[in-house]
């Protein structure tokens, strides 16, 4: 039995992989939960699942939470702190990171040097800190296993790359394809997305996600980030990963040889199968979402992405090739801009203007301690509130 401690229980991701636990009682249990501040759907969370411990990271909804289930036999954290005890449980062997945003890369750091495995969906540890965390990822023997879809299916296309002995130039590997849905503004203009509204962006077409990540698809920006991503779990140079735009979200992403076969992993649009593969890893386990028919689907189609109409992902494309805290720049600036669109005080095309100009004021520096990246993220956010 694996023990879990999740961290964004409440949210999209974490709910998804508790109804993952839900189906494989006898193989997973839940030690650690970890929420913002929805306490009703925590307390309810604790009742059923009985963790050990359980976080509310809102000072005043956690006052509120420990007196809701102060008759359960579980201990309440608040803030950081509790955030970063969640994800270093001694009776955890693997960490869901599931929060969204910047908040994710401090509780990856503590998990990673606590020895836990970490089955990874917050993006923006590795886009701000991989630098960081790969290497105290290989110094403590950690794991780290995508959730993310893109890179769950680039993982399992790899188990049949062919072993080290066999691949001695180590070019087996030629390219890494992403696939896209292209969010709600697909084949939309630069001109016809100059009025777009938070209402609009957030109607995403496959997906039932966060408003944060719901922007970012429709910006391209979640796309941009998965790349950066995707060079760090995988140990790409960023002009081996290819984007194609898949309307249908049935192929989740694809990887090429050196012989050019391509080989691609398929299923339904439905998260909780990348949430159970990491979790369950090297394992499988029945699954709790329905069969692919691909004669249900007809006709798939592929496109490639409009990167001068969602400039968020040439913007991240050239964060990766300059290294060092450009992508911890461009990743803070896209938070901060995201927030100000919904809050009305930004435009949607703002969104990209800022981040790509917050990117590029990015001094070159080195990626090598939490404090430089939490500083380069600091300066990208406050210049965005400057331009709003």
């Amino acid at each position: 039995m694996k023990r879990i401690s999740i961290l964004g229980s409440t949210g999209s991701i974490g709910t998804q992989a508790l109804d993952v636990v839900r189906g494989l009682p006898e193989e997973l249990k839940v030690v650690s939960l970890a929420a913002h501040s929805n306490t009703t759907l925590l307390e309810e969370q604790i009742r059923e699942f009985c963790p050990e411990f359980a976080v509310c990271f809102d000072e005043e909804a956690a006052k509120a939470l420990k007196i809701a289930v102060a008759d359960c036999p579980v201990r309440i954290g608040t803030g950081m702190q509790g955030l970063c005890e969640a994800a270093s449980l001694a009776s955890a062997d693997i960490v869901l990171n599931s929060v969204v945003g910047m908040i994710g890369l401090r509780p990856t750091l503590e998990a990673v040097n606590a020895g836990k495995d970490i089955a990874l969906a917050n993006k923006e540890t590795l886009v701000a800190g991989g630098a960081l965390v790969m290497q105290a990822a290989k110094e403590k023997g950690v794991k780290i296993l995508p959730v993310d879809s893109e890179h769950s299916a680039i993982f399992q296309c790899l188990q049949g790359r062919p072993p080290k002995e066999a691949d001695l130039d180590g070019k087996a590997l030629a390219r890494l394809i992403l696939t896209a849905s292209g969010g709600p503004f697909f084949g939309k203009t630069r001109d016809e997305l100059e009025n777009v509204t938070p209402e609009q962006a957030l109607r995403h077409p496959n997906w039932d996600m966060g408003a944060k990540v719901t922007i970012d698809s429709a910006t391209m920006m979640n796309k941009g980030l998965e790349i950066i991503e995707a060079a760090w779990l995988f140990g790409m140079p960023a002009d081996q990963i290819d984007v194609v735009v898949h309307r249908e979200s049935v192929v989740h992403s694809l990887i090429e040889y050196c012989d050019y076969s391509v080989i691609a992993q398929l299923g339904v649009p439905d998260m909780r199968v990348p949430i159970q593969y990491a979790l369950t890893w090297p394992g499988r386990a029945p699954s709790p979402v329905k069969r692919l028919s691909l004669a249900d689907y007809g006709t798939l189609h592929f496109a490639l992405p409009d990167e001068e109409a969602f400039r968020c992902l040439a913007a991240c494309k050239k964060a990766l090739h300059r290294g060092g805290l450009a992508p911890a720049a461009a990743n803070g600036a896209n938070e901060e801009a995201v927030k100000q669109f919904l809050a009305g005080k930004l435009s949607f095309l703002g969104i990209g203007d800022v981040v790509t100009e917050a990117m590029e004021r990015q001094q070159d520096a080195a990626c090598d301690s939490l404090k430089a990246i939490l500083e380069a993220d600091a300066a990208a956010r406050e210049f965005v509130r400057s331009k709003c």
